[in-house]
């Protein structure tokens, strides 16, 4: 590890320790939310820029904002992706963003955090518990009810899929309304969700079949990933030459990476993009996604494209695909028929999809 990685994850267990204990001495028990038509203005803290975490977000913000239909959502969060992931959520109104450097942009740094002092809201809520930033922002906000994202216990033991990133956040903020005398909620929790227009699916569509100039379905893969998620070349060969001989009456395509790379040495029909939205569009009208976890995985899962996250050492029940017979397997334990079985129970199911019809 370099100096300054070493210094970067001080830095931050510093910083968790410090905000650890903020919110929890006050009590809100005691203040009861009469009417949430009275919920005009909600600010939701993940200071964070990966493309994974801010799509792993959406779940909650369709939580919120189906509770207070009539609310406006300020997102505090960090780089300038975010804009273009919740480009069309109605209730989303300001983005705000730290920046990535905030040495090199000092002033801009110290705008954002007067704008949430500055900004009346209703609610503050922290996504992530063991976010100190998250913490501080609710913590200096003016909002009347402040959820700093603290678990509950009672989720944890009841949900068997709390541990999920997507999805604790739901549980805990459900927790903490009932604190505030509203009805306990036992709804199934949404699935990430990009928001992709019917324009935007036909777009995909068009460029896929451009790639691809036939009516047959579509595999997609996705051979990339960051440190050690990335798969070797050898694992990638050996499963790209096995998915030609099992589905040689599918297409099999590859989504690249912004880095331009290929672990199959792009024998493969590639699809390069530096849009979001619409690499997106291209993975919605495929029948199936498979890919390490990354951002890119997270996207397939938000376009309800059935997905297989490939995991080798991150932790499966936190970052798992989940919805539309999508599923998390672990390379270190599947064998080959493992994969075909996985396989053929997901395309033999179909796609069920929000965009099928645009298909």
């Amino acid at each position: 590890m370099g100096l300054l990685k070493k210094i970067n994850v001080f830095r931050r267990s510093l910083m968790r320790n410090l905000t650890k204990n903020i919110g929890k001495a006050s009590s809100q028990e005691d203040i009861i939310l009469v009417d949430k038509n009275d919920i005009k203005r909600i600010l939701i803290c993940r200071p964070n820029g990966r493309l994974g975490n801010l799509l792993l977000i959406t779940p909650l913000v369709q939580e919120v904002t189906e509770i207070f239909p009539n609310c406006k959502v300020d997102l505090f969060v960090k780089g300038t992706l975010a804009p273009i992931i919740f480009e069309n959520y109605d209730n989303i109104d300001k983005i705000i963003d730290l920046p990535k450097k905030p040495f090199k942009s000092l002033l801009k740094y110290l705008n954002v955090w007067i704008s949430i002092k500055r900004q009346k809201y209703d609610v503050a809520i922290n996504v992530d518990q063991n976010s100190s930033s998250g913490r501080l922002a609710v913590q200096f906000s003016n909002a009347k009810y402040k959820f700093f994202g603290d678990s509950s216990e009672e989720s944890q033991h009841v949900k068997n899929d709390y541990d999920h990133i997507a999805k604790y956040p739901v549980y805990n903020f459900r927790y903490y309304l009932t604190k505030l005398r509203f009805p306990k909620s036992n709804k199934i929790i949404a699935p990430l969700n990009l928001k992709l227009s019917s324009s935007e699916i036909a777009d995909g569509k068009k460029i896929l079949n451009d790639l691809i100039h036939n009516d047959k379905k579509t595999i997609c893969i996705f051979t990339y990933a960051t440190g050690e998620k990335c798969l070797s070349e050898d694992w990638w060969e050996s499963f790209y030459t096995q998915l030609k001989r099992e589905y040689s009456n599918y297409n099999i395509i590859e989504i690249l990476p912004v880095e331009n790379v290929s672990q199959i040495a792009f024998k493969a029909p590639t699809f390069y993009s530096k849009d979001i939205r619409e690499i997106g569009a291209v993975i919605a009208n495929t029948d199936l996604f498979i890919g390490a976890d990354s951002g890119i995985m997270h996207l397939a899962s938000a376009v309800q494209t059935p997905t297989i996250g490939l995991f080798s050492v991150s932790n499966i029940k936190k970052y798992e695909p989940y919805d539309n017979c999508s599923i998390g397997v672990d390379v270190n334990l599947y064998t080959r028929k493992d994969y075909v079985k996985t396989i053929n129970s997901i395309l033999n199911n179909g796609k069920l999809s929000i965009y099928s019809d645009a298909i």
